[in-house]
This record gives C-alpha cells, structure tokens and sequence, in this order.
C-alpha cells in the first residue's frame, strides 16, 4: 500500500535535506512580535545536524479505490545532516526509519501494512536513506541518494528548500528541510494490490513528503 508517492522515504529521507529535537513550544510574553512580523532569518552555519523527530515529519501518501489519498508517517526515526554552508553540494545527509512505526491512524491498517503483504517488518524493519550527491539545479537543489526498503536498494532524488537559520530559546542553531518525490512502492516489493474500476484498490506511485527541523548544540563554555 505504500509508495511512499515515491518514499522514503526515508526515506522513507525526508530531504531525505534530510535531521534529535529539543522539545515545547515558548509562550509569547506582552510585547513580544505578532506571528504577522517579518522573520530573520540568518544563514546556516556548517557543520553536523540532527533531525528532531519532536518537529519534523515524514510523511506519504497512496491512491486508494482510485478516488482518494490515504496519508501515513513514520514515528520513529533518526538522522544526520552534514552541512557545508561553503559549497551545499558537499553536503551530506543520513536517515533511518523504524518502519514497525507506520502510522495512518487506522490500527487495522496499520497491523496490516507490517504484514509480508507490505513492509514485512519482522524480517526489514529498517527503512534506510543514504544521500550520494547534492545537485544544483539553478537556484534550487535536488538531493541524490539510495533508499533501501524492504532490503530493496533504489536511488531515489529529492528537491529541496532550506530555510535559513535560527537561535531556538535554548541557544541551539535550526534550520528547516522540506522535500517532495515520488516512488514506485512496487519497485521495492511492495507489491499488493488488486485490480479495480480499471485501476487499482492500492495506488503503485507513492508521494513522499518531508518536513524536517534540524538542530546543532549549542556550544559549552569553556570549564562546562
């Protein structure tokens, strides 16, 4: 049932710019910026980056009878990023996925996508994004890299924005990922499905869709 759109995606991935997250919301104090305000954005600095599970998604999406979207993510995950703010080709990024964590908010679906009919998750339960080049195509990106899903290794390409750094309340840099693809579930394995109304009960093409929040440590004083 799952095409991750294309996934993974990762990838299933994310991109995916494919990034652990310090957690909670800041309540406003009087006189603090209307969300109206323009945002300051500075420019991200280099250096290693994880992805904060707690404000990122990775999410996909599947035609169902032909006439719908059914919507998932993976809850649990973890990933590196590598930036190189001198040169964002140099970049690298590294995503893994638990995939027993599907979630589409339907426990029988959910206990089914798991089965050897989908995921197999007892015998894959990893779902792995490892990047290979960043390509520059103008003013945007595009992220190269192998998805493996259900021990099927595929390349897979994800364009991407990046939006621009900023310190959170804890002294710690984060920046933001989106990125969008499409996959074939089916060149993975992931092959059930039935004929209906001239197409299928479960869509063959997946959209992928990440939204990805990456943080750095703030730096210790010295003597800390």
């Amino acid at each position: 049932m799952i095409t991750f759109r294309n996934v993974i995606f990762a990838v299933a991935l994310v991109a995916v710019f494919a990034v652990p997250f310090a957690g909670g919301f800041v309540t406003p104090t009087a006189g603090a910026q209307s969300p109206a305000a323009k945002i300051s954005y500075a420019p991200v600095p280099g250096g290693v980056y994880n992805i904060d599970p707690a404000h990122s998604l990775i999410g996909f999406a599947v035609r169902h009878l032909e006439i719908n979207w059914v919507e998932g993510r993976f809850k649990d995950f973890k990933g590196t990023i590598n930036f190189d703010e001198k040169d964002v080709t140099k970049s690298s990024v590294e995503f893994t996925a638990q995939v027993a964590s599907v979630d589409t908010e339907v426990e029988a679906r959910d206990k089914h996508l798991r089965t050897a009919d989908f995921f197999d998750v007892e015998k894959y339960p990893e779902m792995i994004f490892r990047s290979t080049r960043v390509e520059r195509k103008g003013k945007a990106y595009v992220l190269h890299g192998d998805l493996t899903l259900k021990g099927v290794t595929k390349p897979v390409a994800l364009p991407f924005t990046v939006t621009g750094a900023v310190k959170d309340p804890w002294g710690n840099t984060r920046f933001g990922i989106e990125a969008h693809t499409k996959i074939n579930r089916r060149d993975f394995g992931v092959n059930y499905g039935n004929a209906f109304a001239g197409g299928l009960d479960v869509g063959n093409e997946v959209t992928i869709d990440l939204r990805l929040e990456a943080v750095q440590p703030a730096a210790k004083a010295a003597g800390q």
